[in-house]
Order: structure tokens, then C-alpha cells, then sequence
């Protein structure tokens, strides 16, 4: 399915967006707001007002937005528990070094389980912030089970962005900041967010329930876990033989976002490998780095712009002349090498272009 029109939407059931996560993330050493950028061309390709990508591409010190949520859920974890000694996580990868570079700097020890997918750069990356990084060989949805259970260890604490209690609503709450910095930068009609397991798309609806505009999920259509969910009523996990889009290469929602994506979405795009390329090389064009899940939004946008399988999403959302359209680029280039195989030659390393 290329676009979902989601039948339950009912935006006065979303909560407000949480204020605690922005005066504590103020207070961090190198903090300031990620840019937002302005294309202009785009909007005029497109007879829109305007478009805008939030680029995260260095938040804080890292190439993705990931540390909001890892650094407010490990300070609340914290406060909770100060026996706890060491952090665990599952992580594709950019979750899981947020994780690793805050333990380093609040002196907390750090297990990280990635799946097999896990492209080599990540893992080293993770494993330079001083973490141990163990590899699953098998899904990202077992590496968060691995993850859990050595959460019962005394003095261990799990930092999820999946779950349903404690770290993986304070890991949405702790996306909050970046839509307050949205909220001072500009307005928009219309966001595009990624979902993956949906923390940061939750946060987004919740931004997008307090000032009034519409919010669309982006998934891959190999991984599109909401998609199939909000079809069903209810989570519902896919199978998911593999996409570039490594952080949205997930199975099940969370249940700690549910509820919200449930309320809050107004639909969801699923887009391609290829189509994902595609919108690195614009943005490359255009002098941003951004990777495969933050040009995710930029495919969405363009197939709900032109293509008749959009057609009724993007009626439903009024996009049109005069739309102001918000892109959530969500990283930079945290796989180097692939990233330049794609900018450069225009396949994946490892994954021609179809």
C-alpha cells in the first residue's frame, strides 16, 4: 500500500507535548537548535508554499537527533535510580551510540545489541563512545529482547525507544525539544516524519495536535509496521526482509506510541530504497548531507505530490498551493561509505538501484 488514509484519527485524544526535556537540554554543553532549512526550489516544483527540513544532521555532537531522547531518558533514569552503574540498549545503530557517548558522559558503564543488518560504521562508531557492542544474529526485535533482560541485572537500566513503561516515554518526551525548536523557527501546515518504531513520530504528533497541523507517517516498504497496524486497528508486526533505511527497519510500533500515532496521523507513505537515493542525491545537490531515514520525508513528499496512489492523503490533507510542508531530516551521513556510494554513483553499497 503507497498511502494510508488512517480511519482513526481523533487528534483531541493526543497529549500535549512535554515541556520537562527543553530546560534540561538547554543546559547541555554544545547545545543549540538544528537548523532548519529552507527549499524553496522544491516548493516551487511542487506549487507549494513552502518546504522546510529540520536537519539533525548534528545534533549535539552526533550525526542524528537520537541524543534528545537517550540523554532525557538516561537523566530520568537517574533520578529514578541512582544505583544504577551501567545502561543497556538495542539499537540499529544511531540510538544506540546516543546511548553509549551520554553513559560516557554521566560515568555509566554500556551494553549495546545491534542486529546482524547493522552496517560495520555504526557498530564502530558505537564501540568509539567506549561502549560494548554485542551483534545479534538475527532481528533489531531481538536484540531489544536481549536488551530487556539484562535490564533485570542489579544496578542495570534499560534506555529503550520501544516499550511501554518508564525509558521509552521519556525517550518521546525527550523529542519534544526538537518540535519547540520547530515551533520558534517557522510554521507549517503539514509535517512528514519517519517512523521506525514511532518514538519520534509520537513526539511530532503531539507537536502537530497542539498547533494544528497534519502529521504523515514515512515508512519503508519493507518495514511499514504502522501502516499494517493502523490498517488492522491495532499493532500488528510485518515481516522485514531489509532496507537501507536502517533506523525504520523495524517490525512492531511501540506500544508507548501507539495510542498517539493511532489519534494524531492522518496517514501514512511507505517509499523505496531507490526513491530514498533518489532524495539523498537532491538534498546532496542542494549542499546537505542528510542519510537514508532523514530523506525519507522528501520520497513521501514526492510521491504524494504527483503520484494518483496519493492522490486521496493528499486531498485529505489539503496540500496544495499555498501548503507549508515540514521534512524531518533526521540524520546526517551515519554510514559514510554507503552514503557516499549513493551520492556518488547513485546505488547502495551492496544494494543496486532497482
Amino acid at each position: 500500500m503507497r498511502a494510508l488514509i488512517n480511519p482513526h484519527v481523533n487528534p483531541t485524544a493526543v497529549p500535549a507535548p512535554s515541556a520537562e526535556a527543553q530546560p534540561f537540554h538547554a543546559g547541555l554543553r554544545g547545545y543549540a537548535p538544528t537548523p532548519l532549512r529552507d527549499l524553496p526550489a522544491l516548493a516551487a516544483e511542487l506549487g507549494l508554499g513552502a518546504v522546510g527540513l529540520k536537519d539533525e544532521s548534528d545534533r549535539l555532537g552526533l550525526p542524528a537527533f537520537k541524543v534528545l531522547g537517550a540523554s532525557w531518558a538516561i537523566e530520568r533514569a537517574l533520578r529514578e535510580r541512582p544505583d544504577v552503574h551501567t545502561v543497556v540498549a538495542a539499537s540499529a545503530g544511531n540510538h544506540g551510540r546516543a546511548v553509549a557517548r551520554v553513559a560516557a558522559q554521566r560515568g555509566l558503564r554500556c551494553r549495546i545489541f545491534l542486529p546482524a543488518r547493522a552496517a560495520p560504521a555504526r557498530r564502530a562508531a558505537i564501540e568509539a563512545e567506549g561502549a560494548d557492542v554485542y551483534v545479534v544474529e538475527r532481528t533489531y526485535e531481538h536484540a531489544l529482547a536481549l536488551a530487556a533482560a539484562e535490564a533485570g541485572e542489579p544496578g542495570v537500566v534499560e534506555i529503550a525507544d520501544a516499550g511501554a513503561e518508564g525509558p521509552p516515554r521519556w525517550v518521546i518526551d525527550g523529542y519534544a525539544t526538537l518540535f519547540a525548536e520547530v515551533a520558534a523557527q517557522a510554521a507549517f501546515d503539514l509535517l512528514l516524519v519517519p517512523v521506525g518504531v514511532g518514538s519520534l513520530a509520537a513526539a511530532a504528533v503531539r507537536f502537530a495536535a497542539a498547533h494544528g497541523v497534519r502529521a504523515i507517517g514515512v515508512e519503508p516498504v519493507t518495514a511499514a509496521c504502522l501502516t499494517a497496524s493502523l490498517t488492522a486497528g491495532a499493532p500488528t508486526p510485518v515481516a522485514t526482509p531489509g532496507t537501507t533505511m536502517a533506523g525504520l527497519d523495524c517490525a512492531e510500533v511501540s506500544p508507548a506510541a501507539w495510542p498517539d500515532l493511532r489519534a494524531g496521523l492522518a496517514g501514512t507513505v511507505t517509499v523505496s530504497d531507490p526513491e530514498v537515493h533518489a532524495a539523498m542525491r537532491e538534498l546532496a545537490a542542494a549542499g546537505l548531507e542528510i542519510g537514508d531515514c532523514g530523506a525519507a520525508p522528501l520520497a513521501a513528499l514526492r510521491a504524494l505530490a504527483a503520484e494518483p496512489g496519493c492522490a486521496e492523503l493528499a486531498a485529505a490533507v489539503g496540500l496544495g498551493a499555498g501548503t507549508r510542508v515540514l521534512l524531518l531530516g533526521t540524520e546526517g551521513a551515519t554510514d559514510p561509505a554507503a552514503y557516499r556510494a549513493v551520492v556518488r554513483t547513485g546505488a547502495a553499497a551492496g544494494a543496486p538501484e532497482a
